[in-house]
């Protein structure tokens, strides 16, 4: 690297060192630590962001898990009981209130504005380490993730992939943007290690108002583990639309299993709806899909191929 070169390089290191100092800054206040316990005295430990004036925390359903109650830590040293409103472990979102004062809400942003290449900052408050940050960029989007617990496999759909490195206690914490908005929530699941959120965005809010009403989402299942594409150019000129979603791998044993979809399948449809997202096919499994039949239209081997799917309530 010559003189001049490394010259040019000082003031752009400078300018992401201030966007990552300010945007930490700016979230530490508002992303507590969690610990929380339910029956038999298990419990979890992880991260909650503040997005209310009344002391509601976003956090993983994951966190949580089986949970009732428990505590939330802030930065200043501040603690207030925390119970656990509802969780719904297809997207692990989790809402927690917290009883007592607790600093004001974070700002949240809008995942859908977000573009690969991005630069993002990860904010989390596990025990121990309080104001754990890391920074990166958006690596890719729209990706869904297997997890499992116990015999119980799930597809968290639409999140958000980072290199922002993560710890299990960051779990819960915040994804924010340059402008300090919340985008996501963090979501460490071992054995991947990725920087993951849950994207914030039209659905996800859809989900937290049904969890604050009702405790839980009623979820249809499909079990498809995929991935947006670019539609090749024939195809995408046969169907009229650019993106669709590459089938990675489906559950053994789930409803789009029985239905015989199979991984390399390329989604162009579900419902008759275009499907370019794992977001947008998420819209279509809320609680009014469960045991009613879902035509999805997929190319496989260069063929065109409809196979109906009958999604199932996801439970357990």
């Amino acid at each position: 690297m010559g003189l001049g070169d490394e010259h040019d390089t000082e003031p752009a290191m400078d300018a992401y060192s201030r966007v990552v100092t300010t945007v930490a800054a700016e979230l530490a206040p508002h992303v507590a630590a969690l610990e929380v316990s339910g029956p038999g005295g298990r419990g979890g430990a992880g991260s909650g962001v503040v997005v209310s004036d009344d002391g509601l925390l976003l956090t993983n359903a994951h966190v949580v898990a089986r949970s009732t109650a428990g505590r939330a830590v802030f930065s200043d040293g501040s603690e207030a009981p925390v119970e656990v409103v509802g969780a719904d472990p297809l997207s692990d979102l989790a809402v927690v209130r917290a009883r007592g004062t607790t600093p004001p809400p974070a700002v949240l942003g809008d995942a859908a504005t977000l573009q690969v290449g991005q630069l993002v900052v990860a904010v989390g408050n596990p025990f121990g380490l309080a104001g754990s940050v890391t920074a990166g960029v958006v690596s890719a989007l729209g990706r869904s993730l297997p997890t499992r617990e116990g015999r119980t496999a799930r597809v968290v759909e639409d999140v958000i992939q980072t290199d922002a490195a993560l710890n299990p206690g960051n779990s819960g914490g915040a994804l924010a943007d340059a402008r300090s908005r919340v985008v996501g929530i963090n979501t460490a699941v071992a054995g991947w290690g990725l920087g993951l959120a849950v994207p914030i965005n039209d659905t996800t809010r859809r989900i937290v108002a049904t969890l604050l009403r009702d405790g839980r989402v009623r979820r249809a299942y499909l079990g498809l583990v995929s991935s947006p594409v670019p539609l090749p150019a024939d195809l995408a000129a046969r169907a009229g639309r650019r993106r669709g979603l590459q089938v990675l791998e489906v559950i053994a044993g789930s409803p789009a299993d029985r239905a015989g979809l199979k991984a390399g399948d390329l989604v162009l449809e579900a419902g008759r709806a275009p499907v370019a997202s794992a977001q947008s096919l998420q819209r279509l499994l809320f609680a009014e899909a469960i045991g009613e039949p879902l035509p999805v239209t997929v190319v496989r081997h260069g063929a065109m191929v409809d196979v109906i799917t009958v999604p199932s309530e996801l439970t357990g």
